[in-house]
């Protein structure tokens, strides 16, 4: 992977100036050399500049960037962050048409892509990627995003003038934008986040292109478009077909992905998931005669520690060790002290640019760093249990009578962090609900879905629900069903991919999703709810799909999210710390949030097993969210505009 930055504008002649947008842009670049510490480039037209920095993972030798091609005189000019799985059989359909490649790289597919079929390349990716191609010809810059968001594209505008970056930090960097945030972005921070609404890049003036989107800048402005979304479709495929289409699907998509001509590892927690990506690049390998390597998270101590709960039920080094005996991978064991993991928490957010999900990101961010001492591409189980229907709020009680976000449903703690001025000012609950809303009218629905008034389901009383028939119930269900898996994998799928993108490539490490391949998403999504939990059985499609390759323990393992740590210790450095940033009278989260509450609150025992926000998020994480918001505010300087 790599990072991309620059700008378009129609007002100057860059070339005039060139030392001084070569200096723009180039320092908007290297803010993004974790992204790519092999190789970085500009490029300087008469209205672009450009930077990229390099992650060599194809065509190490030849894959430079900016990548540049010349057409009748006119050049075609690329920055491309990604990898593209199906880039063989688009070569080999432009070789056809008589285009020429110079290197083994994706990015010359896509680059001669685009000169072949225009727009129409979109539709022919398979892979992760963002990027934007400068046509001298048209005088357009064209940008896409892949399908489900993997790779990031930020953007905002200043003085006609259309600035872009694979993270926030390269347009600060730019002076394309300053770093403030009013009261829209104080109800994505309180009120969504750790999430994000799509497209939302919390900063005023700074969004993000949505994940399925592409578009272009020109003289005649900006537009954007989607390209793809899941859509509901009536099902005729059997259950077996559909079993044997979905191992069919993601065996491809798990050995498309082993494809790299530098180190690969897979992420291996003894969850289904993960172990199911692992044994199907296990037998891949093994075909080559090489050994797979594997490695697994935890924390010192944390058998020790660990206290099991609904969300998080058992330990996964058992389940780890019977999977590498299973698929004889070269397997390490990677820990970290709480000490490591308390300073990674503010590493975590110069990553990302945010405060995020606390130390679920700085972990990985550590673990990261680890990995990339060997291994510089791997595989991971991320994304399987949205499109699965594996989290536990697909099947609460709960999910299907009150009318929200089913990871964070409870916003009354949130409120109560908050400063009593901002309580009675900031419409945090109208801003969630409203955003809540808007996502669920854009869910696709099938015809006799969309005719049912749901709202009468979350307006019900218990006692109103026994004189539904069991026709009415199933309609109102299934409709539930797919309004779950849409706000799935729009918002929490998106938290975690973008997670996984900041934290691994912070760390110059490339990590590929081959259960958020779309062919994958786009089936499932048409899939009944009864073909999911088929048998009573959770992520029954992904069990009896992929079931031969892992031992039975395995395969019917209750669902444990990724680790995190019990250590007290580890929740005492976290309360030490808050009470010396809320004793300052400097500190800027002050102003933010109710300190004799918050003082209050850090006297009790935390509850580990009701999270604020996902499964993991508990009270000791909104104490690591604040300290990480009040680095955030003090290191960018964040103006608060209300």
């Amino acid at each position: 992977m790599c990072g991309i930055a620059g700008y378009v504008s129609y007002e100057n002649d860059f070339i005039k100036q060139r030392d001084i947008h070569e200096n723009r842009v180039r320092n908007m670049g290297k803010t993004l050399q974790h992204r790519g510490p092999d190789d970085f480039g500009t490029y300087i037209g008469k209205h672009v500049a450009f930077s990229h920095t390099r992650l060599a993972v194809m065509d190490p030798e030849k894959g430079k960037q900016p990548m540049k091609k010349k057409v009748n005189g006119k050049e075609f000019v690329i920055v491309y962050n990604g990898e593209i799985y199906n880039a063989g059989e688009l070569r080999t359909d432009l070789v056809k048409r008589g285009y020429v490649f110079s290197t083994t790289s994706d990015t010359e597919v896509v680059l001669n892509g685009y000169i072949a079929y225009g727009k129409e390349l979109v539709d022919k990716l398979n892979g992760i990627y963002s990027f934007v191609i400068w046509n001298e010809k048209e005088r357009t810059a064209f940008f896409c995003r892949d399908r489900l968001g993997v790779k990031p594209l930020f953007y905002t505008f200043q003085n006609g003038t259309f600035y872009f970056a694979s993270e926030i930090k390269a347009l600060f960097a730019g002076k394309a934008v300053e770093p403030v945030i009013n009261g829209y972005g104080l109800c994505e921070l309180f009120g969504i986040g750790p999430a994000r609404v799509p497209g939302c890049g919390v900063f005023e003036k700074i969004y993000e292109i949505l994940p399925g989107h592409c578009g272009s800048f020109s003289e005649s402005g900006f537009v954007q478009h989607q390209y793809w979304k899941p859509k509901a479709v009536t099902v005729t495929d059997s259950y077996l077909e559909a079993v044997e289409y979905v191992r069919e699907i993601l065996t491809d998509a798990i050995e498309r992905q082993m494809v790299s001509d530098v180190p690969i590892c897979t992420l291996l927690s003894g969850g289904l998931d993960s172990s199911v990506v692992s044994a199907v690049a296990a037998k891949y390998q093994a075909k080559k005669g090489v050994v797979l390597d594997t490695y697994s998270f935890d924390y010192i101590d944390n058998q020790k520690n660990f206290k099991a709960s609904g969300f998080q039920p058992e330990q996964d080094r058992p389940y780890v060790e019977k999977m590498v005996k299973a698929i004889g991978s070269n397997h390490t064991f990677l820990e970290c002290a709480y000490e490591e993991l308390y300073d990674s928490l503010f590493e975590a957010v110069d990553a990302k640019d945010l405060p995020g999900m606390t130390d679920v990101d700085a972990s990985l961010l550590y673990f990261a760093g680890k990995i990339k001492e060997n291994h510089t591409v791997c595989l991971s189980g991320e994304c399987a249990d949205e499109i699965f229907g594996g989290y536990p709020w697909f099947r609460a009680e709960e999910s299907f009578t009150i009318n929200r976000f089913p990871w964070s449903r409870d916003l009354e703690f949130r409120k109560e962090v908050l400063h009593v001025q901002l309580q009675e000012n900031l419409p945090l609950e109208e801003y969630v609900q409203a955003q809540y809303d808007r996502s669920l009218r854009d869910t696709s629905l099938l015809p006799e879905e969309a005719k049912i008034d749901q709202s009468a389901l979350f307006s019900m009383e218990q006692s109103e629900f026994a004189k539904l028939n069991d026709r009415q119930w199933k309609r109102m269900l299934e409709r539930r069903e797919r309004e779950l898996s849409h706000l799935n994998i729009n918002w929490f799928m998106a938290t975690l991919l973008e997670r996984k993108d900041r934290m691994t490539m912070a760390k110059g490490l490339e990590v590929r999703v081959p259960f958020a391949d779309h062919r994958l998403v786009e089936y499932l999504y048409q899939m009944p709810w009864s073909y999911k939990y088929y048998d009573q059985q959770v992520k029954s499609l992904l069990k009896d799909a992929m079931g031969d390759y892992l031992p039975n323990e395995v395969r019917y393992r209750k669902k444990c999210p990724y680790p995190k740590t019990y250590d007290p210790k580890f929740e005492k450095l976290l309360k030490d710390n808050l009470k010396k940033v809320l004793a300052d009278s400097c500190a800027p989260i002050r102003k933010l949030v109710n300190c004799e509450y918050l003082d209050k609150l850090m006297q009790t025992t935390s509850d580990y097993g009701k999270p604020w926000f996902g499964q993991l998020m508990a009270t000791p994480q909104m104490y690591a969210y604040l300290l990480q918001m009040n680095y955030w505010l003090e290191k960018y300087q964040v103006k608060i505009r209300l």
